[in-house]
């Protein structure tokens, strides 16, 4: 009888409580126990509104370095910012030597004025250049303006002559863009040596354009195919635009269309025909193979399909 007894009054006591007036009490800070009128402390439970739930940044998260360029981004630099044009803000030394720039870190004008004064201005502030090669190290984006600053060999000094069958093939393996603009001479240019702490980032072509800003300025600059692209028939302006090769384009035309290849492949058939491949990524990343014959394109062909 004596359980019943309590359990009766129990119910009736909660029955007689202004329960709607606990609840409606302002929610207790978590970690900071609310006290009710009188010092006691609350009987039901705390309730937390959505407010006070921890909630997920909306701030954006900075683009994370820690992954080093990949073969499939050297292949995007390479097409869209090597051959462009750009308006020098600052002089540049000549020279082997170049210019050294900390990615992100302002110019140290002092050194500067020093290397121009020393090896002399081989690009003036307000020159047009242009980006003729792109070399890629652990740390270093190797960017030659003009034909560079380094003295570089032809590719007739690295021929390669091996025996195929009756007939003697002459195999040459170079790679891209050694040349400058026409009229200029390699090594009559300057080289920026565009150096990371850690590793080259999987940059995107804004972002390496970005980091070369202290120097150039690509703003007001047309692309290197514009000069002419609107002289062309119609269906390679189209393949232009579209960014890809065609058969019987040129070798200028294939550079508008998807830029200066990664090596360049030479050999003769067994006509004695001198054909050339034109070689844009590395397996088993996607790899474009351009083919010329004599002046024009005979093959495209792409791995994986």
């Amino acid at each position: 009888m004596s359980n019943w007894l309590i359990l009766t009054l129990a119910i009736s006591l909660f029955a007689d409580a202004d329960v709607p007036s606990l609840i409606g009490l302002d929610s207790p800070k978590r970690g900071h126990p609310a006290l009710l009128a009188g010092g006691e402390i609350a009987v039901l439970p705390s309730v937390i509104s959505a407010d006070d739930e921890p909630q997920p940044s909306s701030q954006p998260q900075a683009k994370s370095d820690a992954e080093p360029l990949q073969e499939r981004n050297k292949l995007e630099l390479i097409r869209y910012v090597s051959g462009e044009f750009a308006k020098a803000t600052k002089p540049l030394p000549g020279g082997k030597d170049g210019f050294y720039l900390n990615a992100g870190e302002p110019v140290d004008t002092e050194l500067l004025n020093r290397a121009v004064a020393t090896r002399g201005a081989a690009v003036h502030t307000g020159d047009t250049v242009q980006i003729t090669r792109l070399e890629f190290r652990d740390h270093t984006v190797v960017v030659d303006l003009n034909g560079g600053g380094r003295p570089k060999k032809h590719w007739r000094d690295r021929v390669q002559v091996s025996m195929g069958g009756t007939i003697p093939t002459a195999r040459t393996t170079t790679t891209q863009q050694e040349n400058g603009p026409p009229g200029m001479q390699p090594g009559a240019g300057t080289t920026i040596f565009l150096e990371f702490k850690k590793h080259v980032p999987n940059l995107t072509p804004d972002e390496l354009k970005q980091c070369l800003s202290p120097f150039l300025d690509f703003s007001k600059q047309r692309s290197a195919s514009v000069h002419w692209v609107d002289t062309l028939p119609p269906e390679m302006k189209k393949a232009i635009e579209e960014r890809r090769p065609v058969v019987g384009m040129d070798r200028e035309e294939v550079i508008a269309a998807i830029g200066r290849p990664d090596h360049k492949v030479r050999e003769r058939d067994a006509e004695g025909q001198e054909i050339e491949d034109w070689i844009y990524g590395q397996p088993p990343a996607k790899t474009i193979f351009v083919r010329f014959l004599g002046d024009r394109v005979t093959t495209i062909r792409q791995f994986p399909q």
